[in-house]
């Protein structure tokens, strides 16, 4: 098994959690093979990391990993952009040029967020990994290319397949092999690895010897990071920017984190009070409801007397705990 590489930027996969473990040991597995990967996860939680750890672990790195945001591309220059095009094609076009597949040959082709592209430009993007030639805009002549293509998304890919915004074909061919990257709240104890590694690297680029305090580290532990490994990094910056010697991550740079409801899950942070726990539950549950506690107490298997007091024994609980400041979490 080829060992993981050590790539510009893959200290987002350090860590010793369970789920980045289990995700260095993927990459390990997949990247000698020519297999096309479709890697999932939330923003900022270092998908294109693991895609340039992939191209880097296999036998193409030494050829070119070019990165594409699918997203971001005009839909008039789609074709060119990706396919090249030659001189005199269209107004414009003074020379002959190469697209992001040529561009690409012998490597990895990264498209970054596939499901924000348009549905007209994956049919031909699929027309292209099927046969392995394109033709440039204006030309004539097919020209073969050999990429091996990893992909990425945050979208719910379900929901994009009953949508429409993503081809059912196109995912088939490049979900060959799936990859999820954990979010940063289901990586344990990885953010305060991660968070020394960002500082190592800013004081090696600075040529400093600054360290985070104390209760820095505390405040880093305690937040969910709903922006990821890079909203960590953007706060590990920002403190680096002000420092003297010692970083002081404030609390105002990490605020506590609101629960957040994604399809049928309630996620909580980390650090929260049972009474917390329960209170977020219940007011979850109904505003699922739209209010209506005699449906809520149904869905939850209590009376609706039982719901009565849970509720004014969770508020009451949680309101004394946060005067003691034994939880962050604000009740609303």
């Amino acid at each position: 098994m080829t060992p993981l590489p050590n790539i510009a930027g893959a200290a987002s996969l350090l860590g010793d959690s369970v789920a980045i473990r289990a995700l260095r040991a993927q990459i390990e597995r997949v990247a000698p093979t020519p297999v096309s990967v479709l890697i999932l996860g939330e923003s900022g939680s270092g998908k294109e990391l693991a895609a340039r750890a992939l191209h880097a672990a296999s036998e193409r790195r030494k050829g070119p990993f070019v990165a594409v945001a699918c997203g971001a591309m005009p839909a008039e220059l789609a074709e060119s952009q990706w396919f090249g095009h030659e001189r005199g094609s269209f107004t414009g076009a003074t020379d002959r040029r190469r697209g992001y597949f040529e561009t690409a040959h012998g490597g990895t082709l990264f498209l970054d967020e596939i499901g924000d592209m348009p549905p007209p430009t994956q049919v031909k993007l699929l027309r292209a990994l099927e046969s392995g030639v394109i033709c440039r805009v204006g030309g004539s002549q097919f020209v073969p290319v050999d990429v091996r293509v990893i992909a990425a998304t945050r979208h719910d890919v379900t929901q994009a397949l009953r949508s429409g915004s993503l081809r059912d074909d196109l995912l088939y061919r490049l979900a060959t092999f799936v990859m999820h990257v954990p979010a940063l709240r289901h990586r344990d104890s990885d953010v305060v690895a991660l968070a020394h590694a960002h500082v190592a690297a800013l004081n090696a680029r600075a040529r400093t010897a600054k360290t985070l305090s104390a209760a820095s580290v505390q405040r880093l532990s305690a937040h969910a990071w709903p922006g990821n490994v890079r909203e960590l990094h953007h706060v590990i910056e920002r403190a680096f920017i002000l420092a003297d010697d010692l970083l002081d991550v404030t609390p105002e740079a990490v605020p506590p984190y609101d629960p957040v409801v994604r399809g049928a899950t309630l996620e909580l942070p980390r650090v929260v009070t049972l009474a917390s726990a329960q209170h977020h539950f219940i007011t979850a549950s109904l505003a699922h409801h739209g209010n209506d506690k005699p449906r809520t107490a149904r869905s939850l298997g209590v009376s609706l007397k039982t719901l009565y007091n849970r509720l004014a024994t969770s508020t009451e609980q949680t309101e004394q705990t946060e005067q003691t400041g034994q939880t962050r979490q604000p009740c609303r």
